[in-house]
C-alpha cells in the first residue's frame, strides 16, 4: 500500500496539536504523537525536523485557522469578541497552544506576525480612539478569553460555567464589555 505523505503530515499535525495543547512543549512526547497519528517518530522528524518545529507548525496552523474562521469585523467589534469567545469554546486547543508558547517558547516567532498585522489593520478602521488598534485587539482578546483563563472556583460561583445558560451569559457579558469599552 502506497503512503499518502500529505495525509500522514496532517495526522501528525493533528496529533501534535492535541498533545501540545494538553501537555505543553516540555511535556509533549513525540512517541505519543506518533502513536496517535498512526505513524512513527522517524516520519515526524522527516516531515517537521524536530519537536520544536512541530510545536511551531501546530501553533501556526491553529492561529491561521482562527484568523480564517473569525476575522475581525471592524464594523462590529463587540460581536466579533463574542465570536472569538465562541471559537475558543469550540477549539480550546488554540488558546492552550498560545499559552504554552508564551510560557515555554517565548523566543519563537511561531505566532504568525502577519496574522496579527492583518488584524490590527482591520481594526484600525474601527471607531475606537483613543485606543490604538493593538490596544483594541489585546483588550478584546483578554475579555473574550477571560472565562477560559479564570479559576474554576471563581467561574463556578454562579453555577456550572460550561452549561448552555452560563456560556450564553458569558458571551453576552463579553459583548457588553467590549461595547462599553469602545464607547467614546
Amino acid at each position: 500500500m502506497a503512503r499518502d505523505a500529505d495525509a500522514t503530515k496532517e495526522r501528525i499535525l493533528e496529533a501534535a496539536t492535541a498533545e501540545f495543547a494538553s501537555h505543553g512543549f516540555a511535556g509533549g512526547r513525540v512517541d505519543r504523537i506518533a502513536t496517535r497519528a498512526r505513524s512513527n517518530v522517524r516520519m515526524i522528524y522527516a516531515y517537521y525536523g524536530g519537536k520544536a518545529e512541530l510545536f511551531d507548525a501546530a501553533l501556526g496552523q491553529a492561529l491561521r485557522r482562527m484568523a480564517e474562521n473569525v476575522p475581525p469585523r471592524a464594523e462590529n467589534l463587540s460581536e466579533w469578541a463574542g465570536e472569538v469567545f465562541d471559537h475558543h469554546q469550540s477549539y480550546p486547543e488554540v488558546l492552550r497552544l498560545s499559552m504554552w508558547a508564551q510560557l515555554e517558547r517565548p523566543e519563537t516567532l511561531a505566532e504568525p506576525l502577519e496574522i496579527y498585522r492583518d488584524k490590527a489593520l482591520a481594526v484600525a478602521t474601527a471607531e475606537a480612539s483613543p485606543l490604538s488598534p493593538v490596544d483594541v485587539l489585546v483588550l478584546i482578546y483578554a475579555i473574550a478569553q477571560a472565562w477560559e483563563l479564570s479559576p474554576e472556583g471563581l467561574t463556578g460561583l454562579e453555577g456550572d460555567p460550561r452549561s448552555y445558560e452560563r456560556l450564553a451569559a458569558h458571551r453576552a457579558s463579553i459583548v457588553t464589555a467590549v461595547e462599553r469599552m469602545l464607547r467614546q
